[in-house]
């Protein structure tokens, strides 16, 4: 195998190591690529090629303990990895890492090497990638453009194809505008899902460490790797990660009205976000258009209000000794904590709170946002005029998300008519990454060219249609479904949306008395003697069945639901005497066109 000409994907890396190539052979034409880029400010420090070696020399066999044997990867440089410095871009800053970050011990631990430490925006303070005195890394694509920040070595890192991924951060959109600029995925995970030990905040009730990837399915893989309780961070919390299914049709996607929508005068930008939504809508998802003005709202918090004050609690001590080691513009931003209260914080946090239950209100019966990741390009002579508005305005639709704690994932969509990189941003609540990413497949297109390298993407991995060992299949035929009032009983714990499928012709079906939220009910009546009705699949961890079984009131129960092909799957089943006091709905054929045929409008169930 000619390894120069390999995508250094997680897949084509597995198959490079199938075909004989050694991990010390990877790491070798790591080290080519980076030669061949060829931009000093790509890096700040590179792990020492001996050092790399014995790591790769330690390795031994790989395993089902290590899902990311072999696989090179590069952090940001105010992530710690042991022995290295850490600069926050900072060289006034830096200190000798003690100990690697939760994080990247947790990548070593699955058989994953580390490359280097990447150029940031000096204390991950900025969109745009711009700001380290450690020069700017060129765009991969179009080297008159910003590279995006503050993720920016990260990110192009792996847009050149040198690492199949990498750790950024992000606060304010640091793990996404670099993956629209550069033609990549970036993946920012709910709050707290990935450990924050080991890293140098920038806001510390907002930061998380994120994914850039060349696809959706290496960005997913990497962060169930990396993700897991840490009891040492106080912030720290357990999210269900299980494998990405296709996505349900039937959700609701919300996203910015006419009226509201932002492109700054991007006609190309507002054509390829229109494209991207009509994909959406091609695959089943019914598209909301929604006011976002709320969500600018607390967006402009993030740095018009008292959260710079969290930026300076990590240079406060070189604000006042040395802030001539501090850039210009992060001084500014951050000094505007020195003007401010305690009294001026309690009163941001109320309002915050007040814009965010209105906001998560609003996001009622709404299972995702769609919104495009940056509003328009900017070059590096706009940032050399204005260092601060196209920073500002590169967050229109990233800088609300950390504060209403979303997860999200950016996402290429293919090219705009100019040539340069459509994406888009999938958001959902916290703890619903599986969704947003599996929804992000939508746009996984054979063919579809990976960052700036050249290579295209192989045709997806076909989606299990079917659980996996350690899940149990299940069939919800009401409020259990996509985007109804109990759906989050199953992805909650770790639940993924397997098929839709309808029942065999044995079953009566009614809607049952009582509630909110309002139930059917299936009532097993003989072979043939009944109507079929539309249902969801999903698969549940076992681990998880026990008490999603204590969650289900009488008179539901789950038993064995026969489908129409034939096969069984456990499910929810009505004992007849329940379906008293009910309406038989049987001729509906389902509970979403039951729904949908009643007048007035749709219950809260729906």
């Amino acid at each position: 195998m000619d390894l120069t000409r390999q995508p250094f994907t997680l897949s084509g890396l597995r198959e490079a190591y199938r075909s004989g190539i050694t991990p010390a052979e990877v790491v070798a034409e790591v080290h080519a690529r980076i030669a061949t880029v060829d931009d000093p400010a790509l890096f700040i420090h590179l792990v020492p090629l001996d050092d790399t070696l014995a790591a790769v020399a330690a390795l031994g066999e790989p395993g089902p303990d290590r899902p990311l044997w072999g696989m090179p990867f590069v952090i940001k440089d105010n992530i710690d990895a042991k022995g290295l410095p850490t600069t926050a871009a900072c060289p006034a800053f830096a200190y000798s890492a003690e100990a690697d970050a939760f994080a990247v011990d947790r990548l070593r631990a699955a058989g994953a090497i580390l490359i280097g430490k990447t150029n940031l925006d000096q204390f991950a303070t900025g969109l745009v990638g711009v700001r380290s005195p450690y020069g700017v890394p060129r765009n991969a694509l179009d080297p008159a453009l910003v590279p995006g920040g503050s993720s920016s070595g990260s990110a192009v890192a792996v847009a050149h194809g040198i690492v199949p991924f990498s750790l950024g951060t992000d606060t304010a959109g640091s793990g996404r505008s670099p993956a629209a600029l550069n033609n990549l995925v970036g993946l920012k995970p709910t709050l707290g899902a990935i450990s924050a030990t080991g890293l140098v905040p920038a806001c510390r009730t907002l930061d998380t460490i994120s994914i850039f990837a060349l696809t959706v399915a290496d960005a997913w893989e990497a962060y169930a790797a990396v993700a897991a309780h840490d009891p040492a961070d106080a912030y720290s919390r357990t999210v269900a990660l299980p494998p990405l299914s296709a996505a349900p049709s039937g959700l609701r996607i919300g996203i910015p009205d006419a009226a509201s929508i932002e492109f700054f005068g991007d006609g190309e930008q507002a054509v390829a976000f229109d494209a991207a939504v009509a994909r959406l809508a091609e695959a089943g998802a019914e598209i909301v258009a929604m006011d976002f003005t709320l969500f600018y709202d607390i967006a402009r918090m993030l740095y018009d209000g008292v959260w710079v004050a969290e930026r300076h609690t990590v240079i406060e001590a070189m604000m006042a000794e040395a802030p001539g080691e501090i850039l210009p513009v992060i001084r500014t931003i951050a000094g505007k904590a020195e003007g401010m209260s305690a009294t001026d914080c309690f009163r941001a946090f109320y309002r915050l709170q007040e814009l965010k239950t209105e906001a998560l209100r609003r996001l009622t019966g709404i299972d995702l946002l769609c919104v495009p990741t940056i509003p328009t390009f900017y070059s590096l002579a706009d940032l050399e005029a204005d260092p601060i508005g196209p920073n500002s305005r590169l967050g229109t639709y990233t800088n609300f998300v950390n504060l209403l704690d979303l997860c999200g994932i950016a996402v290429p969509t293919g090219w705009r008519g100019d040539g340069r990189p459509a994406n888009v941003t999938l958001l959902a609540r916290a703890g619903h990454d599986a969704l947003a990413a599996s929804v992000a497949l939508v746009f996984a297109d054979a063919g579809q060219t990976l960052g700036a390298t050249g290579w295209t993407a192989a045709p997806p991995a076909p989606m299990p249609a079917k659980a996996l060992p350690g899940e149990i299949e299940i069939a919800v035929c009401g409020a259990h479904m996509t985007g109804l009032a109990l759906n989050h009983q199953l992805s909650d714990p770790g639940g993924r949306f397997l098929r839709h499928a309808v029942s065999a012709a044995d079953y009566a079906f009614y809607a049952l008395a009582g509630g909110p939220p309002e139930r059917p009910g299936m009532v097993k009546v003989g072979k043939g003697e009944g109507a079929s009705i539309a249902l969801e699949v999903w698969a549940l961890p076992m681990e998880a069945v026990g008490a999603f079984l204590a969650g289900i009131p009488a008179p539901l129960g789950l038993g064995t639901v026969t489908l129409a092909d034939g096969s069984q799957v456990k499910g929810f089943i009505c004992e007849a005497a329940g379906a008293e006091g009910g309406i038989d709905i049987s001729a509906c054929g389902g509970w979403r066109a039951w729904l949908a045929s009643r007048t007035p409008a749709r219950s809260a169930a729906g």
